[in-house]
C-alpha cells in the first residue's frame, strides 16, 4: 500500500510539474504580446485612442488634457498673423538611421541636422516620422499622409512641423529611402543605417502655415508642443504609401490619432504671398 501511495504521489507531482511547465511560458508569452501592443489606433478597443489616458498613469494627459493634438485647422477659426513671419530654420545633411517602431517608421538623426528658431529659442531637429492617413485636417479635409519633423530645445520642449500629402506624383524624399523601408518591414525595433539624409528634401516647399499650441499625438500626449502645419499639400504615390503602411506592424497601417477638441485655442495663419498660396490651395481641390 505504501509503495502504491508513493507511486501515486510521484505521478501527481510529475503531472503538476508538467502542468506548471506548460502554463508559465504561456503566461510569459501572453505578457510579451501585451507589452508589444500597449496602445493602438482602433476606436472602441480596450487600448484604443479614447482609452490611452487610462492605460498608464503617465499617459493621463491623453484623456484629461485641454491642449491636445491633432485638430481641424479651420480657416474660419484661424486669425491672420503676419507678425509670425517666414519660418526661421536652417537644415543640413546629417547621418541618420531608420527605425521600425512598430506603430510607425522613424528617421533618427545622429548628427547635427539643423534647427528652427521660434521666439528666439532654438529647436534642434531630432527625428521625423509618418502617419497614415493625416492626423491634422484642413477645413475638414483629411489627407493621405502626414510627416512630422520633431524638434527639441535645450530644455526638451518640442516644436513639430507637419507636412500633408495627397496621392499624386512620387515623393522624392521617400524615394531615397524606399530600399531601407523594405529592409525593416515588419521588424521590431530594427534600426537600419541610411547614411546621410538631407532634411531640406523632406521639408519641401510652401511658406504659408498654421501655428497653434498642442500636444504630442502618441502616448503620453505631452502638451506644450508648438505646432507648425504647412498649408501647401505635397504628393506621394500610392505605391510609396503602400510601402510605408506595409512596413509597420499589423494593425498600425492606420496610425492617425482622431481629432481632438480645439477648446477655444488660438490658431494663427501666416501667408507671405496671398496670390501664390491661393494658387496652391485652388490646385489642391
Amino acid at each position: 500500500m505504501r509503495s502504491a501511495r508513493h507511486l501515486h504521489d510521484a505521478v501527481s507531482a510529475l503531472l503538476l510539474f508538467l502542468l506548471l511547465s506548460a502554463v508559465v511560458p504561456a503566461a510569459r508569452a501572453q505578457q510579451e504580446t501585451d507589452d508589444e501592443s500597449e496602445f493602438n489606433y482602433v476606436c472602441g478597443a480596450e487600448n484604443g485612442p479614447e482609452n490611452w489616458g487610462k492605460i498608464k498613469e503617465e499617459w493621463a494627459t491623453c484623456g484629461t488634457g485641454l491642449l491636445q493634438s491633432p485638430i481641424d485647422l479651420s480657416d474660419r477659426l484661424a486669425s491672420q498673423a503676419p507678425h509670425l513671419g517666414y519660418l526661421n530654420h536652417s537644415y543640413r545633411p546629417a547621418e541618420a538611421s531608420m527605425v521600425n517602431r512598430g506603430h510607425d517608421i522613424t528617421v533618427m538623426f545622429h548628427g547635427d541636422a539643423g534647427s528652427m528658431w521660434i521666439n528666439g529659442t532654438a529647436y534642434h531637429l531630432r527625428q521625423l516620422h509618418w502617419h497614415t492617413p493625416s492626423e491634422h485636417r484642413v477645413n475638414g479635409r483629411r489627407y493621405n499622409m502626414e510627416l512630422h519633423m520633431v524638434h527639441l530645445s535645450a530644455e526638451n520642449k518640442a516644436a513639430v512641423i507637419g507636412l500633408l500629402y495627397k496621392i499624386g506624383r512620387p515623393n522624392h524624399f521617400l524615394h531615397e529611402l524606399e530600399s531601407y523601408l523594405q529592409r525593416i518591414a515588419n521588424t521590431n525595433e530594427k534600426e537600419e543605417n541610411v547614411g546621410v539624409v538631407d532634411p531640406w528634401v523632406a521639408r519641401g516647399h510652401g511658406e504659408a502655415y498654421y501655428r497653434y499650441m498642442g500636444s504630442l499625438t502618441t502616448p503620453g500626449c505631452d502638451e506644450g508642443v508648438i505646432w507648425t502645419v504647412i498649408k501647401r499639400v505635397a504628393t506621394v504615390s500610392s505605391e510609396q504609401l503602400k510601402l510605408l503602411t506595409d512596413a509597420v506592424h499589423d494593425g498600425f497601417d492606420i496610425n492617425a490619432r482622431p481629432l481632438q477638441k480645439v477648446n477655444y485655442r488660438d490658431i494663427s495663419f501666416f501667408c507671405p504671398d496671398d496670390h501664390h498660396e491661393r494658387y496652391y490651395a485652388a490646385a489642391d481641390h
